[in-house]
């Protein structure tokens, strides 16, 4: 084998030679195109995402989310979405101002599931005036495997998008224990990723058994091998509770898991860490009361918002209203204290054309509905 201080002397000599022919195979000008030295200049690790004011969520890496079936994976999904647009949702705070391109590529689910949680989950939690959702969702999995391989390549060149969600990977293979394939699929992830700088989030169940949290099956094991992190996400009983911790990292360690609920709207909620009291009582100690004067009830007791006196009431008199400024009004008024309730009466508001959108100088406003 050629020492390292002869290989440099021979490339010393070809520099001074530029332009005659070389003696270096393209296999050692490969290789000293690969060489890692502390002068050389390597672009910075880009993060898209912060976890508890950690960094998190690469470009140019590929990152996995597992758990066992029905444990919160597809919700966490959900919130990264969303926090491609919102800058926050839960404890995911987002790195850029500008607001992210993500792609969806779901695996698993049928067309309708997917819509599904693009309609009444994902886009709930996505406040308008924050900027339009720039979302590519696709459901491929009426498609044979190796063709979901040669789709999704073509998706990320055409689309460029910022973060990519694969949901789930075990999909792209037809043999879950194929070593041999399992490499070259996570091979050729970690070059999508790299040529076009984007995250990778490859989604994959934990084994079946309760006691075994091990990423199903060889494929797992390579995701494990060569992912920048891992988050693992658990359904907790019998407070149906989801618990979120990362469980694998090359850099910066989140040891704070992250806990939600379910709200009664389908939306995920912040909680606390569980404890032996009532979901219910827990609920009623981390949210605020509802200001009972903007609340109306129906003849089986069941409350809702007074949807005109509210969103009247927050433009306090003037005639249009900064989008952002209008939301603190209206969430200080209600007591509403998560942002996806906000939304969700916001479009009702305007949906009843209690309010109209304005926009300006690349600023939404809100003014009061003509009569």
């Amino acid at each position: 084998m050629m020492k390292k201080e002869n290989v440099n002397n021979q490339l010393d000599a070809e520099l001074a030679h530029a332009g005659e022919e070389t003696a270096l195979s393209p296999k050692m000008l490969l290789l000293e195109e690969l060489r890692i030295t502390p002068e050389k200049e390597l672009k910075p690790m880009d993060f898209l995402f912060r976890l508890f004011g950690r960094r998190c969520f690469p470009r140019r890496e590929l990152v996995g989310i597992t758990g066992k079936a029905k444990s919160g994976k597809t919700f966490v999904v959900s919130m990264l979405m969303a926090c491609c647009v919102m800058r926050d949702v839960l404890n995911f705070h987002r790195e850029e101002e500008k607001g992210l391109k993500v792609m969806w590529y779901d695996t698993e689910q049928s067309d309708e599931s997917t819509q599904d949680i693009l309609k009444n989950r994902i886009l709930p939690m996505i406040d308008t005036s924050s900027g339009e959702a720039c979302f590519d969702i696709f459901n491929v999995r009426s498609v044979d495997w190796k063709e979901r391989r040669d789709l999704l390549k073509e998706a990320i060149a055409r689309g460029h998008p910022d973060l990519v969600v694969i949901d789930g990977i075990r999909d792209l293979v037809n043999d879950i224990n194929d070593g041999v394939l399992a490499q070259e699929v996570m091979e050729e992830l970690m070059h999508l990723a790299t040529e076009h700088n984007c995250c990778i989030v490859c989604v994959l169940h934990q084994n079946k058994g309760s006691d075994d949290h091990n990423l199903r099956g060889w494929i797992g094991t390579e995701l494990m091998n060569k992912a920048f992190e891992v988050y693992a996400c658990e359904k907790l009983m019998p407070q149906c509770i989801f618990k979120v911790q990362q469980a694998l990292t090359r850099k910066y360690d989140i040891e704070q898991p992250m806990y939600f609920e379910v709200g009664d709207d389908g939306l995920p909620v912040v909680s606390g860490e569980p404890s032996d009291e009532s979901r219910g009582s827990q609920r009623q100690e981390r949210l605020p009361p509802l200001n009972q004067a903007y609340r109306v009830y129906d003849e089986t007791g069941k409350g809702s918002f007074d949807v005109p006196r509210l969103f009247n009431d927050a433009l306090q008199g003037e005639c249009e209203v900064q989008a952002q400024v209008y939301r603190e009004r209206v969430m200080q008024l209600s007591g509403i204290a998560i942002p996806f309730k906000y939304n969700q009466l916001l479009n009702e508001a305007l949906k009843q054309k209690v309010i109209i959108k304005v926009q300006r100088d690349k600023l939404t406003y809100y003014q009061a509905a003509p009569f």
